[in-house]
């Protein structure tokens, strides 16, 4: 019988390093939200992905910041935990912000630097399309003597450059087992965050300017209708009236757009006609309210 390999591989690294990017160019599909405000993924997404007969499990972690809510603490602690499953670490360098003192912090907290470390780790110098060649080898000179690096990869995730070889080196590490899920790409996250997440990205999207961070998305229900047409019930809690009509809009028109693009994405995604009932509603304390965290895979922490 054929020997099989499989593991879990941890992706970190500082906010907007570009983590769900690569991963959602890895998966060849939208895993996890893009946007371009920071901290924008809370949860620890996994994806399964097949190289040859090795099966990849990414962990999509929270980036690393400096945590000064109860909220910001539980993603900053689901980023670390991800490790103590790892099988391999790949640490997410920007190549335009180069070696900060996040990514050092990162070094530390995640035991890459300790030569008796059991876990095989990669560095990855993500964004390589926005900044000149020359600028990358004293990155990946300061990375190597920062640890002891398996390999070093120059990559661009959006342009999806470079990846296919860091995936061989992945699977090349993964300890020999039975496959910890089927033998196919796949998303394991629940199909009501799914939802909401990409409710998230859009409200991210048309409002990036004038909403704060302090939003969250829960689908509420889900429901096959008679006509064949998913129903999807979806709260938006803001902290705040300002915040409400900033979501909402003159007319409804903002929270309109938001909802439109969101369905045209969940019927992308998902292959079925949809009507996305969207409610806004004001929870000035949601951050410290227990569902809004386990909902997430968040632990809450104190």
């Amino acid at each position: 019988m054929k020997k099989t390999h499989s593991g879990f591989v941890a992706i970190i690294g500082p906010t907007n390093a570009g983590k769900s990017t690569l991963l959602n160019s890895i998966m060849g599909r939208k895993v996890s939200i893009v946007s371009h405000k920071v901290q924008t993924t809370r949860t620890r997404n996994r994806a399964v992905k097949m190289v040859d007969d090795v099966q990849l499990i990414f962990v999509d972690t929270p980036g690393i910041f400096k945590p000064a809510r109860r909220l910001d603490r539980a993603m900053v602690s689901a980023a670390m935990d991800a490790l103590s499953d790892a099988d391999a670490i790949l640490l997410l360098v920007d190549a335009t912000k180069g070696i900060t003192n996040t990514v050092n912090e990162l070094i530390g907290k995640s035991r890459i630097s300790n030569l008796k470390s059991q876990i095989p780790a990669f560095a990855v110098i993500n964004k390589t399309d926005a900044v000149a060649k020359p600028a990358l080898l004293p990155i990946a000179a300061e990375l190597a003597e920062l640890a002891p690096f398996k390999e070093i990869f120059m990559i661009s995730a959006l342009k999806k450059d470079s990846i296919a070889p860091m995936l061989s080196s992945l699977a090349a590490v993964m300890p020999e087992g039975p496959y910890l899920f089927d033998a196919a790409d796949a998303l394991d996250v629940p199909d009501e965050l799914y939802l909401a997440e990409l409710t998230r990205e859009k409200i991210y999207k048309y409002i990036h300017q004038e909403l704060p961070y302090r939003i969250h998305v829960a689908t509420e229900k889900v429901e096959q209708a008679e006509d064949g047409v998913l129903d999807i019930y979806q709260k938006i809690v803001v902290a705040s009236q300002g915040h409400k009509k900033i979501i909402v809009g003159r007319g409804g028109a903002q929270l309109k757009q938001i909802g439109t693009a969101a369905r045209h994405d969940i019927q992308d995604q998902w292959g079925v006609p949809a009507r996305l009932h969207i409610f806004v509603r004001v929870e000035p304390d949601w951050e410290n309210r227990r569902e809004n965290y386990e909902d997430q895979g968040l632990s809450f922490g104190k």
